[in-house]
C-alpha cells in the first residue's frame, strides 16, 4: 500500500510538471514522421491513431526545437499530379505563385485573377515568375471544362511556360468523413475546410523546386501593377534578417510570401493538422513554430479581395483590404543603414520601426530641443526623394511639432558609433509631416546620412509612423 501512495504522489509531481503534453506532442510528430516519410502515404488506421493523439493548440513551446529539428523534411509527397495545361520549364525563376480552385455555388473569378497577375506584370517581370493553378475540386467535368477557357485565354503563357494548370486526383486525400468538428463548426464547415488544407498541402508540394520564393493567392484577387518590382524592394531590404512568411495583404490567405525552400515542411504541416482549424489559421502556428513570432506585414497591400461570393456555399464575402494601392511602382527604396536616437524610446517602439515598410512605428517620450534621430548608411546614396509622417490616426498630438530635416557627408568614428560631420537643412515639418522632391538636385554630394532633429521641446510624446527613401537607383528600376 505505501507503494501505491508514493506511486501516485510521483504521478502527481508529473502532472504539475506538464509533461504529458510535451510527450503526447512528441508522440505525434514522431508519428508523423513515420506515416508520411517511411510509408509516403497515410493509412486509414493510422489516420485515425493520429486524430487521436494531435495536441491542440500547436503553439506549445515545449515541441517547437521538436518541429523544427525533427520535421526538417527535404522530400516532398508521394503524388501523381495530373498536368491539364503546360509543363514546369527547367529553368528555375524568381517566384511561383500558387493559386487553388473548387467550384463555386455562384460566381467564379479564377479567369480575373489569372487575368489581373499578368496584365499587371511587366515583360521584364513576366520572365520571373510562374503561375501554378491547382483545379482542385473532385468534378472531373467541371476541371475539363474550366481548363479548356483557361487554355483559350491564356494559351501564349502556357506555351511560353509562364502558366501551369494541374489537378490531384482524389485517391490521395485523406479521409475528409467522420472529422473532428473543433468550433463547433458544422459538418459541412469542417470538410470543406479540411479539404482546403489539403489542396493547398498538393500544391504547394508541386510548387516546390519551382523558384527560389513562392506567393500563396486566393482565386479571386486583383493585383497592384508591378507587383512584382515592388515585392522584390521588400525582399533585399530584408535581406540578412530572418523571416518565414512575409505578408503582402491582410485578408486571408492572401499574398504570403514563402522561401521555396520551406515549402515541403508546410505542406506536411498542413496535412498534419488539416483537420484541426482553417488554413490561414495553421500559418501563424507555422510560422511561430520557426520562431517568427510576429507578422511581418507591409502596407500598402499589393492585392486585393474581389469576390463577392465565397467558395463554402456561396456565401457572401465583401471583405476589401483597405490599405491596397493599385500602383505600387511608389514603394520606398530604403538603402540598408544603421538607425540612431537619443530620445528616451517607450517600451519596444525603437528606432527602426519607424524606418520598416512594416506596419509599425518609433515611439518616443517627449523630446527636448536638439535631441535627433539618425540615419547612417552602409554605403553613400543618390536620394530623389524623402518623405516623413509623425503621429498616427489614433495619437495625432504624437507628432513633431518643430523639426527640421537635415542631410550629411563626412563620416566620422565616434564613441556613440559612425556619425556625419556635415550636414545641410533640406526644410522645415508642418503638421508633423515633411516631404522633398529632387534631393538629388538640390545637394550635391552622395548622402551619407539623414538626420531629424528637434527644434523646440514640447510635452507631448513623438511618433515617427514612416521614412521613406527613394533612391536614384531605385527610382530608375
Amino acid at each position: 500500500m505505501r507503494l501505491v501512495l508514493k506511486y501516485l504522489d510521483k504521478m502527481r509531481c508529473f502532472r504539475k510538471r506538464s509533461t504529458i503534453p510535451f510527450l503526447v506532442a512528441l508522440i505525434t510528430f514522431l508519428l508523423f514522421i513515420n506515416l508520411y516519410i517511411e510509408d509516403g502515404y497515410v493509412l486509414e488506421e493510422d489516420k485515425r491513431q493520429l486524430r487521436e493523439t494531435s495536441m491542440h493548440p500547436l503553439n506549445s513551446e515545449h515541441y517547437v526545437h521538436t518541429f523544427k529539428e525533427i520535421t526538417n523534411f527535404s522530400g516532398t509527397i508521394n503524388v501523381t499530379y495530373r498536368y491539364l495545361a503546360g509543363t514546369p520549364l527547367p529553368r528555375k525563376k524568381y517566384l511561383t505563385i500558387g493559386l487553388s480552385s473548387v467550384k463555386r455555388k455562384r460566381g467564379n473569378y479564377l479567369l480575373e485573377t489569372i487575368k489581373s497577375i499578368f496584365d499587371q506584370s511587366s515583360y521584364e517581370e513576366l520572365k520571373e515568375i510562374v503561375v501554378v493553378v491547382h483545379l482542385a475540386d473532385f468534378d472531373l467535368a467541371w476541371c475539363e471544362s474550366l481548363v479548356h477557357e483557361i487554355s483559350r485565354k491564356f494559351g501564349h503563357h502556357i506555351i511560353a511556360g509562364r502558366l501551369l494548370v494541374i489537378h490531384a486526383p482524389e485517391e490521395y486525400y485523406p479521409s475528409l468523413d467522420g472529422l473532428k468538428r473543433n468550433y463547433n463548426d458544422p459538418e459541412d464547415r469542417v470538410r470543406f475546410r479540411s479539404k482546403q488544407n489539403v489542396d493547398y498541402a498538393f500544391l504547394l508540394n508541386f510548387c516546390t523546386n519551382l523558384s527560389d520564393f513562392y506567393m500563396m493567392l486566393e482565386d479571386d484577387v486583383r493585383c497592384s501593377r508591378n507587383f512584382l518590382t515592388a515585392l522584390k524592394k521588400v525582399v533585399a531590404s530584408r535581406e540578412g534578417s530572418y523571416w518565414v512568411m512575409l505578408e503582402f495583404s491582410k485578408l486571408g490567405y492572401i499574398g504570403k510570401l514563402y522561401h521555396s525552400r520551406d515549402l515541403p515542411r508546410l505542406a506536411h504541416f498542413l496535412l498534419m493538422f488539416y483537420q484541426e482549424m482553417p488554413c490561414d489559421w495553421l500559418l501563424i502556428h507555422f510560422r511561430g513554430l520557426l520562431a517568427q513570432k510576429d507578422a511581418i506585414r507591409f502596407k500598402p497591400s499589393l492585392f486585393q479581395h474581389m469576390g463577392y461570393y465565397s467558395s463554402y456555399k456561396g456565401a457572401e464575402n465583401k471583405l476589401k483590404d483597405d490599405d491596397f494601392e493599385e500602383d505600387s511602382l511608389d514603394i520606398p527604396d530604403n538603402p540598408p543603414a544603421s538607425l540612431y536616437t537619443n530620445i528616451n524610446v517607450f517600451e519596444s517602439y525603437d528606432a527602426a520601426k519607424a524606418y520598416s515598410s512594416v506596419d509599425e512605428y518609433f515611439w518616443g517620450k517627449a523630446p527636448s530641443t536638439g535631441d535627433f534621430y539618425v540615419i547612417v548608411f552602409n554605403k553613400a546614396t543618390k536620394i530623389s526623394k524623402i518623405k516623413i509622417i509623425t503621429g498616427t490616426d489614433d495619437r495625432q498630438n504624437d507628432i513633431l511639432h518643430h523639426g527640421a530635416l537635415e542631410v550629411g557627408e563626412k563620416l566620422v568614428g565616434t564613441k556613440k558609433g559612425r556619425q556625419c560631420s556635415s550636414y545641410i537643412t533640406l526644410g522645415e515639418f508642418k503638421n508633423g509631416n515633411i516631404e522633398v522632391q529632387d534631393v538629388d538636385h538640390k545637394i550635391a554630394f552622395d548622402i551619407e546620412c539623414v538626420r531629424i532633429v528637434v527644434t523646440a521641446s514640447q510635452k507631448e510624446w513623438l511618433i515617427i509612423r514612416s521614412i521613406s527613401l527613394w533612391t536614384i537607383q531605385g527610382a530608375g528600376q
